[in-house]
This record gives C-alpha cells, structure tokens and sequence, in this order.
C-alpha cells in the first residue's frame, strides 16, 4: 500500500505536513513529498488534502454524510429578512464600494425575495440618504451622533451590533477596505456569527437561502466557496471594483429608519489626536481607466521605462504584478492583484505577466485586457479580450508611437 502524490494537482499549502502524525511529508520546492520510511499509511493527509492531490492504494476518503439544512423561504423570513450594506463613508462622502455593494446586493435580494437595506453610521450624514435610495436601497438605518464623527471600532461597531441584532438581517456586506475589515469582523464577533472577508464572488443558493461567498485560498491558489449555515447574518467583506456599479437613479425614494448610539464618548477607549495627511503622490490605482502592467517577463528594472511611455502616451497608470514588486522593480503601491489592489479600468494592458490566479483575481473585470507575451501558451491569454504573441521590447515602442500619432500627444 503506498502513498501517491500527483505532482498537478498538489498546490504547496503544507496542511498534509501539519497533519501528519509522524513528520512523514514536507514541502520540497512547492510539492508535498512524503518519506516512505516513516509513513504509517494512517490517511488524514488523504483526508485534509484540499485538492485530492493525495491518494493511498485501497483506502477511500469518507464522504461528507451531513445532511444539507434546508430552510424554507418561510422560515427563513419569519426568523431574520434584507440584505444590507454598509454605506462607509468619510467626512459625508460615501466610498464607490458602498454603490458597487449595493448593485449587488439588490441582485442577491431578488433571489431571496427580500428587501435591500444601507446603513448609515456618522455625524451629519443626512446627504448619503438620497443616493442610497438612488443606487437601489429600500431602507436606510442611519444613526447620527458626534462619537461616530470618526471610525473608530468601539462605537461603530457596538451601532452596528446593535441594529443587527434589533431588525435581524439575513445578509450584511462591507467593502474589504481599511475600515470594512476591521469592523466587520469585530461586528461578527459581538453578533456570534460568521465571516468571509476578500470576497470575489457571491451567489444564492436558492434552496437553502446560503450565501455562497468565493474567495481565493491557499495562496491564491485555489477559490474557495464558503457559507455559513448554521448562523445568521451571513457576512462577508468584498474587494473594491469587483462587482459593477449600478445605474444611479435620482429621485427614487425609501423608507428611512433612525437609531440612537447609546454609548458616550467619555466610554470610548480610543481617542483621535491628530490627523495627517499623507502628501507624498498617491497612486490610485482603483480609480485608473487606463492601465499599463508589467510583469516578472520584462527581466529589468531599466526596461519598465517602455513601461512607462505607454503608460503616459495613454494618460494611464502603472500597474505591477507582485514578483515585479518583489523584485525591486517599482513599488508596492502599484500591485494589482490578490495582496494587491482589485482594479477595474476601462483599459488594461499587461506587459510580461503570465497571468496566475493571484494576479488575475485583481484585474479580470476590466472592461477591455489587452495581453502581451512571448509565451502564446501563458494563462493571461485565456481572459484576454486581445492577445500579442511577441517580444515587447519590440511591440511597446511601436505601439507608444502609433498611440501618440493617434492621439496627438
């Protein structure tokens, strides 16, 4: 009886190793690879191995036998109803995550036959409630109190605990900002729920009334889908420019909902001093129409000036996958992707990055990809929407100067 491991499938997340009971396995150049000496043949790596990378001549993983719950739609609404959204928002302006979230959450409402809910937490906020409406909300919480002024996680999250737990919704979204994971997962803990932050993807599954939220896993190596069944709300935090932003229409109207903060701020553990600004230029990736990429393919650090000739000719910004970054190349702030930023221009044109999921997961809803490599082979080609099989040291200069004639910059 030996144990197979299939080299294709195995993705280098070391659980298999954690799992051993006799220090049998170790990653050895991002492959598991077991020591046939010391391996009992017991199974639980065959059991943890997330891909089924694993196997062991005559042994048969068992199967999941839980029933699946099933929750009637009744049930379902007599016990907690609405998807919401918090509305983040910073001195009265609201992030475009908040409309992003509320586009997506009324498409999510309409399979659960419920309603679609903002909430509102700050000082002054009374300006946000209209466009709440406009993006497609029915009914906004709001709670107004001069402790709420600034995020901070005490107050915050106590307001929105407070309400969860009063009007009992079945869904809550936040954007995967500074701020929406940080209170969402305080949020999860004081409502005793659970929580999928990073989220790409999001989808009803009908019978059940389950929130399926995708998110990448294991490095980015794989996506994952998560539901939590046994709890509610269900919450997730979702990547800005993942999903679309929906049509804004003015004058539509709603029912507004007002809720008082109860805690003082002599109760606030956290204190603001002092705010300051950042002045160094910011790069912006997420609010770019127009990108230009490079990745490890370009081989140089002099060569990201092709880069960058393209980039300005289109008015654009440079983006980077990360071994770009890692690479010394051009800094952190330019990452797009998995550990990076989630982009959603109107153009993207990748320059030597092959296309793994971990880059893709921050670029892939671009309206338009253009792909240029020398591998025709690469995975970026397979989610492009033009592809250019070459050597860009050849095909950039010839496309800066065709774009500048065009443009006449």
């Amino acid at each position: 009886m030996a144990l197979i491991i299939t080299a294709k499938k195995c993705i280098g997340c070391g659980i298999c190793v954690q799992a051993c009971p006799v220090d049998a396995l170790e990653i050895v150049n991002g492959i598991s690879v077991v020591d046939e000496e010391k391996c009992i043949k017991c199974g639980k790596c065959v059991r943890v191995c997330p891909t089924s990378a694993i196997e062991l001549e005559g042994y048969i993983k068992p199967k999941d036998t839980k029933p699946k719950k099933v929750i009637s739609a009744e049930e379902a609404n007599m016990s907690c109803s609405g998807v919401w959204v918090l509305i983040e928002q910073s001195n009265g302006e609201a992030a475009e995550v908040s409309w992003e979230l509320i586009g997506e959450a009324r498409k999510l409402a309409d399979k659960l036959s419920t309603e679609v809910a903002g909430v509102v937490l700050g000082e002054n906020v009374d300006k946000i409630i209209p466009d709440c409406f406009a993006y497609g909300a029915d009914t906004v919480y709001v709670v107004d109190n001069p402790v709420l002024k600034d995020y901070r996680t005490e107050p915050y999250s106590q307001s929105l605990s407070k309400l969860i737990k009063e009007y009992s919704p079945e869904v809550v979204l936040m954007g995967a900002t500074t701020l929406g994971r940080d209170l969402a997962g305080h949020t999860a803990t004081l409502v005793n729920t659970g929580l999928t932050a990073d989220c790409t993807e999001l989808s009803i599954e009908e019978e059940t009334r389950l929130l399926r939220q995708t998110r990448p896993a294991f490095g980015g190596n794989v996506m994952a889908t998560i539901v939590c069944a046994d709890h509610r709300p269900q919450m997730a935090t979702v990547r800005p420019k993942v999903m679309e932003m929906p049509v804004k229409k003015p004058g539509r109207a709603g029912k507004v909902v007002r809720e008082e903060l109860e805690m003082k701020e002599e109760e606030v553990l956290t204190k603001i001093l002092e705010k300051i600004s950042e002045k160094s230029g910011a790069v912006y990736l997420d609010k770019a129409d127009v990108i230009v990429a490079a990745g490890k393919g370009i081989g140089t650090k002099e060569n990201m000036k092709l880069v960058e000739d393209l980039a300005e000719v289109l008015g654009g910004t440079i983006g980077a996958s990360r071994a770009a970054v890692e690479a010394g190349w051009i800094d952190v702030s330019h990452q797009v992707g998995q550990t990076g930023f989630t982009v959603r221009p109107k153009l993207y044109i990748s320059v030597g990055i092959s296309g793994a999921i971990q880059h893709l997961v921050g670029m892939q809803t671009s309206d338009v990809i253009i792909a240029i490599n020398c591998d025709e082979n690469a995975p970026i080609f397979n989610i492009a929407d033009y592809g250019i099989v070459g050597d860009f040291q050849v095909i950039l200069p010839k496309l800066t100067e065709a774009f500048r004639k065009k443009l006449g910059s």
